[in-house]
């Protein structure tokens, strides 16, 4: 840095078209506002204009998930800091007003006071490209679940002479029989007219079955070609390590510790203590989608796995609920699924034989 050059701390409030873009100094002072436009002119334009004010210290930005995800990957890959701000509370906004550059001001001040110090997902590596795939099941998955319902409250307000002959069939014999079904008769008629929904329901159903099919061919050698080692592990399957590995994102080692990853899932434990009780609680924050996977994990381990059987045996015969110990599972999982990500460095201690 030249003897006259200042350092600096930019700020970027993310939009669709424009991101607005603010310099501070380094005791908070405002030095200038400006629009850029979401296009890789916009991106160099807006980090060449960082750069007039002085040496870049960092930038933090607000939805790197978001409308920020690509100015992201942009300043990271011209080597400056990228720090990921979270949306500023609603008593900051009543007291300081809500606009395009205050956003901005705001979000290279929570950078300057440490409040904000959090590292973006990288998303340049396969974990992202996990993550758009299971975007694209998941929204199937829960097409096809809809359609089944949908199947099905047909059938029940169905007149007689259709709901009988459906009677007692499986969710698949169902599919497959209404899929095969010819209907005849008149639209006007509502028995006709119900069997032609029913068939197309069915139709749609399978196609939707066969969209997660394919979907699951090609995430399944993704997930263990991204983590060998994490899908080895009991109970850990190509759906739910594609979940925590897209959790942890590209770059698993920004989360500092076992402990950082289980308090992003949701499963580290809160204090829940007053007076002569002493315990702790389930977490209801963090990545809930993250805290599900673990879940999954943590119920196939306690039908099949026999060292969590015999923890549970133990833990219910001292008195803990049930869902106390799913929680302290939940913890054991969290921690061995942390030393089996990618491009984490594990710990040499072994791992607690509780769970």
């Amino acid at each position: 840095m030249a003897a006259d050059e200042i350092a600096v701390i930019g700020g970027i409030d993310t939009h669709t078209d424009l991101h607005q873009a603010a310099v501070i100094d380094g005791i908070g002072r405002h030095l200038a506002t400006e629009a850029f436009a979401t296009t890789p002119e916009g991106y160099q334009r807006l980090l060449n204009w960082l750069r007039s004010h002085g040496e870049v210290l960092a930038v933090g930005i607000e939805g790197t998930g978001a409308y920020g995800a690509e100015i992201a990957r942009f300043l990271a890959a011209d080597g400056v800091t990228v720090v990921e701000v979270d949306r500023p509370d609603r008593k900051a906004r009543r007291d300081n007003g809500k606009s395009d550059p205050v956003d901005a001001y705001a979000a290279a001040t929570a950078v300057l006071s440490g409040r904000a110090a959090g590292t973006p997902k990288s998303r340049d590596g396969i974990v992202e490209a996990i993550r758009a795939l299971r975007v694209v099941r998941k929204s199937a998955v829960k097409a096809r679940t809809q359609t089944m319902n949908q199947i099905r409250t047909l059938i029940v307000t169905a007149p007689s002479a259709v709901r009988e002959k459906l009677r007692g069939l499986s969710a698949r014999q169902l599919v497959d029989t209404l899929a095969r079904s010819r209907p005849t008769g008149e639209l006007a008629d509502p028995a006709s007219a119900v069997r032609i929904a029913l068939r197309r329901l069915a139709r749609r159903y399978q196609q939707l079955d066969e969209e997660v099919k394919d979907a699951d061919k090609e995430i399944g050698p993704l997930v263990t070609q991204a983590a060998p080692r994490l899908v080895a592990l009991p109970g850990v399957g190509p759906e739910t390590a594609g979940q925590l590995l897209t959790s942890a994102g590209d770059n698993p080692d920004r989360l500092r510790s076992e402990a950082s990853f289980a308090h992003l899932c949701g499963a580290a434990p809160i204090p829940a203590s007053s007076g002569r009780t002493n315990r702790h609680r389930l977490n209801r924050g963090g990545d809930r989608q993250a805290n599900n996977a673990l879940h999954t994990i943590v119920l196939v381990r306690m039908k099949y796995d026999q060292r969590t059987q015999e923890y549970v045996a133990r833990r219910t015969a001292d008195g803990m609920t049930k869902k106390d110990i799913v929680r302290c599972l939940k913890r054991f999982v969290a921690r061995e699924i942390y030393r089996h990500l990618p491009h984490v460095t594990h710990p040499t201690q072994p791992l607690p034989q509780t769970a």
